[in-house]
């Protein structure tokens, strides 16, 4: 049931954060910021059920929720800006965090090669300082734009250009390991 539940969850909560921008931007002169948040808890909610409890994945499900809670609460609207910035915030403890032991990336390289070998495990500790370099840069400019920019700026990069932004990431990463697995 679980595995069933997460493979719904999952790819629901995708499609609501990406378009999260968009539905702050539409929805905020229509609905209440309770009536946006509650989707997006029920959906956290969801995934911290049927995900479990480790540490990866326990911090952005109790930092969104907190997020959802105290937003509902408020029913103030400049909260929903901050969601970007909330999630790139939760990613960079979770990705810097594993510096000190098994990297992000090198666990999810070793689903695909348990056997990786040392130039691998050196070079998943590079892209997980990289990963964590860009959740601190992207959170930074998200921030920037919640409290300076119109809604239109704040939309755009939060909505396009950050998603744009990862696909060049993982991209030029993938380029890069192509490179690197040749030699």
């Amino acid at each position: 049931m679980k595995r069933g539940a997460a493979a719904v969850i999952g790819p629901l909560l995708a499609i609501v954060s990406l378009a999260y921008p968009f539905a702050v931007w539409l929805g905020l002169e229509r609905w209440s910021p309770r009536y946006l948040v509650l989707l997006l808890g029920l959906l956290w909610l969801g995934r911290l059920l049927v995900t479990g409890r480790n540490r990866r994945t326990l911090l952005p499900a109790a930092a969104a929720l907190l997020f959802c809670a105290v937003t509902a609460a408020v029913d103030d609207a400049s909260l929903l800006l901050w969601y970007p910035v909330l999630i790139n915030g939760a990613l960079l403890l979770v990705f810097a965090s594993s510096l000190r032991g098994t990297p992000v990336i090198e666990t999810l390289a070793r689903l695909r090669d348990p056997a990786l070998p040392v130039a691998g495990i050196a070079y998943t500790r590079r892209v997980t300082v990289i990963w964590s370099l860009f959740f601190l840069l992207n959170g930074a400019i998200a921030a920037a734009l919640t409290l300076w920019a119109p809604l239109s700026w704040w939309t755009l990069y939060n909505g396009l250009i950050a998603y744009g932004l990862i696909g060049l990431l993982l991209g030029g990463e993938w380029l890069v390991r192509q490179r690197v697995l040749a030699t």
